[in-house]
């Protein structure tokens, strides 16, 4: 069953991972549904599921791939109350977040998350909350600076957020084209896909708040396992795959204590552990097949069996 599932999917060795580490859960939440592949494979691996993700379109396309058993849907954002207060009530033994754009979402233009021509500035995940266009409208120059320098790994940051700020000066951000081309005026005409792609991302990250719930739920959502559980984590950012290493590195530690600190009087034992070191990533077959896992990373970590 496990091979004719993993074989049935784009990135076979991550969703391989994902199947042999939840294997035996009886209680799974898809805090990132999408459209449902992993939580219908996770569905007839025999769990129970909780279905969480923001987007209305994403809720909808799952129920009627998935329909109604063996399976609840919430809509929200996984680091939300609302969802915290679920996963935790639901008690579940494994827990998988892929991060990011889902592929539907990244193909419908009108959702604003691509840099092809005479798209929106959306980018929105969820219904609500200001636009990429409302951002870049009217975030401070320094503002600016930080998301593209620490979310898009731009060396000529400060350039950029001046430049977009003279932009909207004469006229304000409204479509895709207007950010390539503020992007271009300050990397040069040969700056291509690759730096347009980086520096959407992070403007996408800024609308979503995405690094700031990761990080705020992750210590949550470890503590909402039952003894022995596992949270797994698909990212597809260098910012999202920091947080995630660092927080699994921190709860692998079993003393926390600053290095200057004579007597340990922290918790003495780790939470846990992560497992491979350095996550595991797809290979050259599956890039190959699809070239948006390139980037994907999957990290675990699990609980101990005794609390």
């Amino acid at each position: 069953m496990l091979l004719w599932l993993v074989m049935t999917f784009h990135q076979p060795v991550l969703l391989a991972q994902v199947l042999n580490t939840a294997q035996g859960a009886r209680r799974v939440v898809d805090a990132t549904l999408g459209d449902g592949g992993h939580a219908e494979a996770l569905l007839q691996a025999g769990a129970e599921l909780l279905a969480i993700d923001r987007d209305p379109d994403a809720i909808r396309i799952a129920r009627e791939r998935l329909g109604e058993s063996g399976i609840r849907y919430l809509e929200a954002p996984f680091w939300s109350p609302e969802a915290l207060a679920e996963i935790h009530d639901f008690s579940p033994d494994f827990i998988l977040m892929d991060l990011g754009v889902s592929s539907r979402q990244f193909d419908q233009e009108a959702r604003g998350f691509t840099f092809r021509p005479g798209a929106p500035l959306d980018m929105r995940m969820g219904p609500d909350g200001p636009t990429g266009a409302d951002l870049l409208n009217s975030a401070s120059v320094e503002t600016l600076r930080t998301w593209l320098k620490e979310w898009g790994d731009e060396p000529r940051a400060y350039r950029l957020a001046g430049e977009i700020v003279r932009r909207r000066e004469r006229a304000p951000f409204a479509t895709s084209d207007d950010f390539v081309n503020a992007i271009r005026a300050v990397l040069g005409p040969r700056s291509g896909p690759d730096d347009f792609a980086r520096l959407f991302q992070a403007l996408r990250i800024a609308v979503n708040g995405e690094l700031a719930g990761l990080e705020e739920a992750l210590p949550l959502l470890r503590d909402a396992l039952t003894p022995g559980g596992a949270v797994a984590v698909i990212s597809y950012h260098s910012g999202e795959d920091r947080l995630v290493k660092h927080a699994f590195h921190e709860w692998n530690r079993s003393c926390v204590c600053p290095p200057e600190q004579p007597v340990c009087t922290c918790r003495g034992r780790p939470l846990g552990s992560a497992s491979p070191r350095g996550g595991i990533v797809p290979d050259a077959e599956e890039i190959a097949a699809n070239s948006r896992a390139r980037s994907a990373r999957l990290r675990i970590f699990r609980t101990p069996a005794q609390a």
